[in-house]
Order: C-alpha cells, then sequence, then structure tokens
C-alpha cells in the first residue's frame, strides 16, 4: 500500500479561518461593550416612567371594566401619588427648571385633588383620568 500524499491545508482554508475567527471575536467584543454602556446607564428615569404609565392604564381599564368605585382606583391614585415624588430625582438635570418643576407641581396637585375627594363612579374617574393624561401629555411636550 501507497501512503496518500498528504497536503498542507491551502491559503484559502487558512485566510478563511481567519476571516471567521476574526468575525466571532468581533462579534462578543461588541457585544461586551454595548453591555458595559448599558450597565453604566441610569435606568430609574425609565423605569419610573414606566411604572406610572401602567398604573394609569389600569385606572383607564377600571373604567372600562365599571369598576370605578373608591377601593379600585385609590391604590392606583396613591401609587402614582407616591411615584410623583421622584420626578425630580429620576430627572436630576432638569430638577432647576422652572417649566419642570411647574409640569411636577401641577400633576402631584392634580393627583393630591383625586385622593382628596376620590372618584366613586366612572365618570368621575374619566376626568380625573383626562385630567391626569393632559399634565403627563404637557411634560413629555416639553420634555420629550
Amino acid at each position: 500500500m501507497s501512503d496518500p500524499v498528504h497536503q498542507p491545508p491551502s491559503k484559502a482554508a487558512r485566510y478563511l479561518f481567519v476571516l471567521i475567527a476574526g468575525l466571532l471575536i468581533g462579534v462578543v467584543a461588541t457585544v461586551m461593550g454595548m453591555r458595559a454602556i448599558q450597565e453604566r446607564q441610569d435606568h430609574f428615569p425609565d423605569s419610573l416612567m414606566t411604572v406610572m404609565a401602567k398604573q394609569t392604564a389600569l385606572l383607564g381599564e377600571s373604567q372600562k371594566q365599571n369598576r370605578c368605585s373608591v377601593n379600585d382606583t385609590a391604590p392606583r391614585l396613591q401609587t402614582l401619588r407616591a411615584l410623583s415624588n421622584d420626578l425630580e430625582v429620576a430627572f436630576p438635570s432638569l430638577r432647576d427648571d422652572e417649566r419642570f418643576k411647574q409640569h411636577a407641581s401641577r400633576f402631584r396637585a392634580t393627583l393630591n385633588d383625586a385622593l382628596a375627594k376620590p372618584p366613586a363612579d366612572c365618570a368621575a374617574l374619566a376626568a380625573i383620568s383626562q385630567k391626569v393624561g393632559s399634565d403627563c401629555k404637557a411634560c413629555h411636550q416639553d420634555f420629550r
């Protein structure tokens, strides 16, 4: 029997291997870099807005389901009011802006009024939800 001739790998195969390895290393390095940048970001402002939006949406769902009693709406309004205390903390760059202060103050005043006289029916809840929504929209128009 004769030994088969052993040929060294072609240059094209080596170049292809190096190219694929380089691409894989580049993808891994990019993902690691993006995760490092993401970890340095402050997630509190987005989280606060997400929770406030969810609470507002739950008020709307209560209204659609005709569950508008004080027991159904007061916890949502209390949560929104408690979260509104952190608006300046969540947006420190806007803390000294007079427009932002006015928007935050108006939003808290709306919630204080709603909690002082909680909605007893769906018509009252609709009015409060509309006022809360317009307060949010006004701030977002100025600062988004």
